[in-house]
């Protein structure tokens, strides 16, 4: 004979109410029967009220039944407390995941940490490199999301426990947040943010670049950034001199173009992580605007932009010239303008006095003609820059008005024959025959010759200035006058000191 198991008292008065319940509901239709003629249920509309009741009558007893205290769970329960707005990613089975976490027992005292060590969980989801609960419980996490996860003993150290750590059959409870997210099959994430109309040319290997860049983890912790250091990244591309994923994104950028890119740690910087910023199996994202690029076999590129009709001269090497120029980066800031200053650059051509880009792009220039000249660093202020002023390995571009050039005399010389010089130069220059030569007499005989087109003077702005220095260096002995001793033609000078150095 079995023994009947026991009925809990509560349970039998559940019982005793249910069918109290369904007693009432007959009586009641009982009752509805009588009243009619033909002693039937109305339609639908009365069986329909009846069977509402009934079933309220069955949850209303469910309902009572459940137990208080419900015992140990079958499965994890998931909190998510914090989800942020923007998700990009999902966490799925095969990533690789980094996140923080606190694990306590149920009452709330801790066990583990992974902020107390200081270092992240890294693992693979789906792979036992975590309990199969948290395995089961981060699935679907979103970056910078945080989750309380609470997992049953048979879904995390079961009847044995973990050491002295966690007990048998304990229920833990996990509070973590997630920082990475990628997978092996990830490439460089990029996402244009903005393009320039005019895009001349675009990043190729072995260009050498400048850009800047916000460097954030995935979780938004900035690990560098250029611009709080006022100073541009510049480096090669494709020469294995920056990280995979920017070797690789940086090509065909253009200058003035800016893109996001997110790097896996594979295409980044790996299992190491790279100082205290950027910790090991670390996704990253960089904010690029590209500033400029050029690539050492460049030379100057030199656009016409207004040539004027009829060019009697172009300019040759030796050219005294006077031009007007913007000088700006290729991003179209100005760094320096002849305008603003209210003043022209005067200087030779081809004498070494200019930046090597433009004393080349200034040759085969007419008076009047506007040139736009793009200038490699190589050709203009190299890997120095120049004076806080312009950046090292700056490409720049001029715009410049020649407004004048005229035939310029060689390096060291303030005058020049354009014929024979006289046989004896000193009666030449005695004009009224005393035997010495004062400064208003000098003058007067230079300026003769070069209206007549015998010779020519140095070109500046100030010729005077020039026929002063001239006669300074003729009056020797600074009395103000030049007797027929101290005159001495500058090729004689030249040639004795050549005689001297040869002795």
């Amino acid at each position: 004979m079995q023994r009947r198991k026991k009925v809990p008292e509560a349970t039998s008065q559940l019982k005793i109410f249910h069918v109290y319940t369904f007693e009432l509901l007959l009586q009641e239709s009982t009752n509805h029967c009588r009243v009619r003629s033909a002693c039937k249920l109305d339609s639908h509309s009365t069986l329909l009220t009846m069977l509402q009741k009934i079933i309220l009558s069955l949850l209303l007893a469910t309902w009572f039944s459940v137990d208080c205290n419900p015992g140990p769970i079958d499965d994890i329960l998931i909190d998510r407390y914090f989800v942020p707005k923007r998700c990009v990613r999902e966490v799925k089975s095969g990533d690789f995941v980094r996140y923080h976490y606190n694990g306590t027992f149920t009452d709330g005292k801790r066990f583990d940490s992974s902020y107390e060590r200081g270092t992240a969980f890294f693992g693979q989801v789906g792979q036992r490199w975590q309990i199969a609960g948290v395995d089961k419980g981060i699935l679907g996490m979103c970056i910078n999301e945080r989750r309380k996860i609470t997992v049953p003993p048979h879904l995390a150290h079961g009847s044995k426990g973990a050491g002295d750590t966690v007990p048998p059959d304990t229920t833990l409870v996990f509070d973590l947040v997630l920082l990475d997210i990628f997978n092996r099959a990830d490439q460089v994430q990029t996402k244009v943010i903005s393009t320039p109309k005019d895009c001349r040319r675009s990043v190729m290997r072995t260009d050498f670049v400048r850009f800047h860049f916000n460097g954030t983890l995935l979780d938004g912790t900035v690990f560098d950034s250029s611009y709080k250091r006022s100073q541009t990244q510049d480096s090669v591309v494709g020469e294995g001199l920056l990280i995979k994923g920017l070797d690789e994104g940086l090509l065909g950028m253009c200058v003035g173009e800016i893109r996001h890119f997110i790097i896996p740690p594979f295409l980044a910087f790996g299992e190491q992580g790279y100082g205290t910023g950027i910790p090991p199996h670390a996704s990253v994202e960089y904010h690029i605007l590209l500033e400029d690029l050029h690539n050492p076999k460049d030379d100057i590129i030199v656009e016409t932009l207004k040539l004027p009709e009829p060019c009697a001269r172009k300019s040759v090497a030796g050219d005294f010239i006077r031009y007007h120029y913007n000088a700006s980066f290729l991003n179209g800031i100005m760094f320096d303008s002849s305008y603003q200053q209210n003043q022209t650059y005067n200087t030779y051509i081809g004498m070494g006095y200019m930046i090597a880009g433009i004393d080349k792009g200034l040759q085969g220039v007419c008076a009047g003609e506007w040139r736009r000249i793009i200038l490699p660093p190589h050709l203009a202020y190299g890997q120095q820059g120049a004076a806080g002023i312009v950046p090292g390995s700056a490409v720049l571009r001029f715009e410049l008005e020649l407004l004048s050039l005229q035939k310029g005399v060689p390096e060291g010389y303030l005058f020049i024959w354009l014929q024979d010089s006289p046989v004896q130069p000193f009666e030449a220059l005695d004009i009224n025959k005393d035997h010495q030569v004062p400064l208003d007499e000098f003058s007067q005989f230079i300026k003769q010759q070069v209206s007549e087109g015998k010779g020519r003077l140095k070109p500046v702005r100030d010729p005077d200035s020039v026929i002063r220095d001239m006669f300074k260096n003729q009056d020797r002995n600074a009395d103000g006058l030049i007797t027929a001793d101290e005159l001495k033609l500058k090729v004689d000078e030249d040639s004795e000191k050549t005689r001297h150095e040869e002795l």
